[in-house]
């Protein structure tokens, strides 16, 4: 009987409120699938560093006639060529390298570069191979331990350059960076208006039930038995927008992860399902503690009869 009483009374809220109630789902949901979008995005941001971290190479490239560093005279002489390899073959840092000749490094500069426009054909075509550098590309045991190889080539003569490929990446971790701190900036402010919400919505049901609440309270009824029919009707709320923004997190690893960026990109190791999964938790914790925290606060508040 008295559960049959909080499920009446939490229907009747609903549709006593039906205006409130949808604002509250809809507010609920932005800011739960931003908070989803912000986890993965986080999960999106580790996965790229493990996966390129296992690939990060120090680049040494010599100097060749057009050289202006500072270590460098004119080409690389065998000497200095010789006196590079010792220094990488020397550091414990280095698990294995390779040398990349002028020959190589032009062939590979004209794949990149010769397929272009007719006009950017014929500036390109002054380029020979003698204009190339000739280049160590050193793989690291560690790929965060590279400070002392890079410091040690960095300050020898007929180096020109010693190019991590951090630089490179560094571009591409900050705006994975800016995406999530974004999505989730934005969310922290949605989740402010949604427990503004969620006080609202108590506060006109408990007006419009005051002559209830007040016989409720004459007859003895107990705080927690009172408040039921309020807590439920903001989980009914939240549990609806917990479940779009689910499918919202669903739909996006559908369509775009794995419809879209998987099969036309293997640049890095993409979030997956379970990625997903995790993210959906995180959505249903923040999403009961929403609405249950700021109720239970607010019950308090506008219950006294």
């Amino acid at each position: 009987m008295q559960l049959r009483y909080v499920f009446s009374e939490t229907g009747t809220g609903l549709r006593r409120n039906v205006s409130m109630s949808i604002a509250l789902i809809v507010t609920i949901f932005v800011s739960l699938t931003l908070v989803g979008m912000g986890l993965l995005l986080n999960a999106q941001a580790d996965k790229a560093e493990k996966f390129w971290g296992s690939k990060l190479q120090i680049t040494v490239f010599m100097c060749n006639q057009n050289s202006k560093a500072s270590n460098c005279t004119g080409d690389v002489t065998p000497a200095q060529k010789a006196a590079i390899r010792g220094i990488i073959d020397k550091n414990a840092e280095v698990a294995s390298y390779y040398h990349q000749s002028k020959d190589q490094a032009f062939n590979t500069w004209k794949r990149v570069y010769i397929d272009k426009d007719k006009s950017e054909q014929e500036i390109y075509s002054t380029v020979t191979a003698a204009d190339m550098q000739e280049s160590y590309w050193v793989k690291l045991k560690d790929p965060n331990k590279y400070r002392g190889v890079e410091t040690a080539l960095s300050n020898t003569q007929g180096v020109a350059a010693v190019r991590d490929l951090r630089q490179v990446l560094k571009p591409i971790y900050f705006w994975i960076t800016v995406m999530k701190w974004g999505a989730i900036s934005i969310a922290a402010f949605l989740l402010v208006a949604a427990i503004l919400q969620v006080g609202n919505t108590i506060r006109l049901a408990a007006f419009a039930r005051r002559k209830e609440i007040g016989i409720m309270r004459l007859v003895g009824a107990s705080n927690l038995y009172i408040s039921l029919p309020f807590l439920m009707e903001t989980l009914v709320a939240a549990l609806v927008g917990i479940v779009l923004s689910s499918l919202a997190v669903l739909s996006f690893m559908q369509f775009v992860i794995y419809g879209k960026l998987r099969p036309s990109s293997n640049i890095v190791e993409w979030v997956d399902w379970q990625d997903a999964f995790v993210a959906i938790g995180g959505i249903a914790v923040i999403g009961v503690l929403l609405t249950l925290v700021p109720t239970l606060v607010m019950t308090r508040k506008y219950l006294k009869v």
